[in-house]
This record gives C-alpha cells, structure tokens and sequence, in this order.
C-alpha cells in the first residue's frame, strides 16, 4: 500500500480489502487478453509517470484493469460510474495497491457527484469514462480542469450519444475514442455480456422463473438482441418494442413478436429496457400492466423506466427484498421495481462475466494508448477505434482459447486485390 493513495482516497471501509482482493485474483485468472496486454505495458511502459483517471463501474474487473493501465506506469484514480455498482471490498483492495479511490457504495446524489468531482481534481492527463460523466461535468462545470486532458477513452452507448452531441455542437474539447462502437465491444459485451448478467440480475433478484413467462424487451440494438436472446433460451415467449423499422424487421425475422409499448405492457411479466433514452416505460403503461408485473433497466441511467409516474399511482411504496421495491396500486396490483431503475446487471449483480469484459478492457486500454500516443494530431471529436486494434484483440482472444485460423494464400489476396481477375 502506498502511503499516498491511503492518505488521498475516500472509501467505506479499508478492512474489507482481503475480500476485495481475492476478487480481483479471481477475475485475474480468467482475462487472459488483458494480461497480455499487461505484459505488453510492463514492457514498453506507454502511460510512464502520466497521471489516468478512470470512471467505470467499480468492481473487479474494472479494478483488474486499473492495475493494468498502472503496471503501465501511469497514477491511476478511480471512481464509480454508478453508485448502486460500486463494490467498497474492490475499492479498498485498489488503495492497497497503491490505486486512488474516490467511490462508496450507495453515497447520496450529491457525494457521489462530490468523488467524481474529486477523480478530476488529481489534473488526469488521460481519462476513461463511462457514460459520460466525466465528459459531462469538465464541460458544463468544471472547464477549467479540461487543461491538462488530452484525450480519453468512452465505455458504453449511453456516452457515446453524449459525446457525439457535444461533437455535433461543435463544443467537445477531447478527442474521445468510441470504445463502445468497436467490434469487439458490441458484438461481445453488448450482446453476450448484457444478456447474461441481466438475467443474472433479474434471476438473483427475485428468484422467480423465467420459463413459461412473457419478457418485454424495450429496445433491439446489440444489448436488447442479447436480452432477447437469453430470454428465449431460458423459455420465456419473447416481445420486443422498436422504434427503428429496420431493427424492428430484424427482431421479427429473429423469431419475436414485434408491436408497441403500449400493447407489450398489457402482455408482459418481465419488462427490461435497454435502449438508452428516457420514459420508455411511463404511466400510460403501469395503467395497463398486469398485477406482479416486474420492472428492470439494463441502460445506464435510471431514467428509462419512468420512477416519478410510477410512484404518483403508488398507494404504497415499501421494499419487498434487496434491490425490490413494491408498488401497490389503489387498484391492489401491485408492481416491482428492480434496482431503483438503475443498471441490474450491476446494480443487482456483478456485472458482465470476466471473460466478456476481458476482450472490451483490453479495447479500452488498447484504446488509450493509442490517445496516448496520438492526440496531438487526433481532432477533438469521436474517434474510432482502429481496425487493427480491435483484430489484435480478437487474435489474443483466439489465442486464449486455442483456436486457429485460415490464412488467404498469396493467389487469393491478388484475386482480391484485381477487379478483372
């Protein structure tokens, strides 16, 4: 433990570190693509004596990727990207290692507001951030820290939309790289890893069955593809709500019943957003649900289920179980929220499995390099990841699991190479 990262954090607890590092070796022992990539920064030391702030949901993979943007050299600081997700066990392992902490599990709007403002103030060099909190704050209230930032790494959707509003306003200060649109983040962790750990959420949550029962699924991008997908692999008749008609032929031709909202509500057991927008589910729906109906978001922000709406036609609120609130209308049906509307998979659970998110961390610190080594000629704008990066990660990947591939001959690159071959 460094004296400096104990004497600088803000954590609940420092005796919960023993606990918090044996999830950080677990996770260690199944991300094989990022400790490669680790060996590649113990070695060339791309971050040496730069100072990295990172914003993400703080568990331990997330922990286990700090460690490796250290072993790279840099000052890491911390904080959490929702204070539902944050895992204070994680956290105190990470100020042992000498990582900055700002992040508690469950702070009030205003702290948790207060430790990401803290996460800033270390005057980061780099950033990674995770739904745009970071981006939001440097430019609506703290400009002034935007001066030693070069650039930076965004994780999720939800940021991305908020990164490139910024860029259409002709106001976004960073050249940001779009974590989120590469490859192997959306076809991996949007679809596999938001699939699996919903329903982990969903299932821990409330132990119920999900065979049999009918599953609204608000959204069909790549996360809303993976949510119906496990829904359908676990026996649940599948309903999936658009508003885009090409993702909607798509959900039709993959086997689910497609219609509105307002007529899914009528239908659904369990309803799960995850579309990155506001007030996809709100009153016009809670009138028309059936009694029992449960309620869970798998976007980033709680604003997709409406909470106000629902609780305005609440006769009671009470909590039924951890991470379920009862609302009970005059009516007597009752609804459950999961989670306060936040994320459930993290929130309620621990996130993406270590091998989903092992291929999107080893993108991200992949990605800042590249910042790194490139911002001085990158526009302030959303940035691609490079194609080359995300291959390199999809042939760790292979790597990791044994698996080879083809290569084209010399005569089958010249043919595709000619135009009159």
């Amino acid at each position: 433990m460094t004296t400096e990262a104990l004497r600088n954090s803000i954590v609940a607890d420092m005796g919960l570190a023993p606990e918090g590092h044996l999830k950080i070796d677990w996770v260690e022992a199944h991300m094989p693509v990022l400790n490669r990539v680790r060996k590649e920064f113990e070695a060339d030391l791309p971050f040496k004596g730069l100072n990295i702030t990172i914003c993400l949901h703080l568990e331990a993979k997330t922990a286990y990727l700090a460690k490796v943007i250290q072993a790279g050299g840099a000052n890491v600081t911390i904080t959490g990207s929702n204070p539902l997700s944050t895992q204070d066990d994680v956290c105190a392992a990470l100020v042992e290692d000498g990582i900055t902490v700002f992040a508690k599990y469950n702070p009030d709007p205003a702290e948790y507001k207060q430790l990401i403002i803290n996460a800033l103030e270390t005057k980061p060099d780099f950033i990674i951030d995770d739904g745009g909190d970071l981006v939001t704050i440097l430019h609506s209230e703290r400009p002034e820290l935007l001066e030693t930032i070069r650039g930076g790494a965004e994780e999720t959707t939800t940021g991305i939309i908020k990164l490139k509003a910024l860029e259409k306003e002709g106001v976004l200060k960073l050249p940001m790289v779009a974590v989120n649109d590469a490859y192997c983040k959306y076809l991996f962790d949007n679809r596999y890893g938001t699939g699996q750990s919903a329903f982990d959420g969903i299932i821990r949550t409330t132990n119920l069955v999900v065979a049999g029962s009918t599953v609204v699924v608000v959204g069909y991008g790549w996360c809303g593809k993976g949510v119906a997908m496990r829904a359908k692999g676990l026996g649940a008749n599948v309903i999936v709500t658009e508003v885009d008609p090409i993702k909607a032929v798509e959900a039709h031709m993959d086997g689910f019943q497609v219609m509105p909202m307002i007529e899914a509500a009528k239908r659904g057991n369990f309803f799960i957003t995850v579309t990155g927008n506001k007030d996809v589910i709100t009153g016009e729906h809670y009138d028309v649900m059936k009694d029992g109906a449960v309620l869970a978001n798998a976007g980033h922000f709680d604003v997709e289920v409406n909470k106000p709406e629902l609780a305005k036609r609440a006769v009671s609120i009470r909590t039924v179980r951890k991470n379920i609130e009862e609302y009970r209308f005059a009516d007597g049906r009752k609804m459950y929220l999961l989670a306060e509307g936040r994320l459930v998979n993290l929130a309620a659970a621990d996130g993406h499995p270590a091998e989903i998110m092992d291929t999107t961390f080893a993108l991200q610190a992949l990605g800042l390099r590249y910042v790194r080594e490139n911002h001085e000629t990158l526009d302030r704008a959303v940035i691609k990841v490079p194609y080359e990066i995300d291959e390199k990660v999809a042939r760790y990947k292979l790597d990791s699991l044994g698996i080879t591939l083809d290569t084209l001959t010399e005569k089958q690159k010249a043919y595709l190479d000619s135009w009159n071959a």
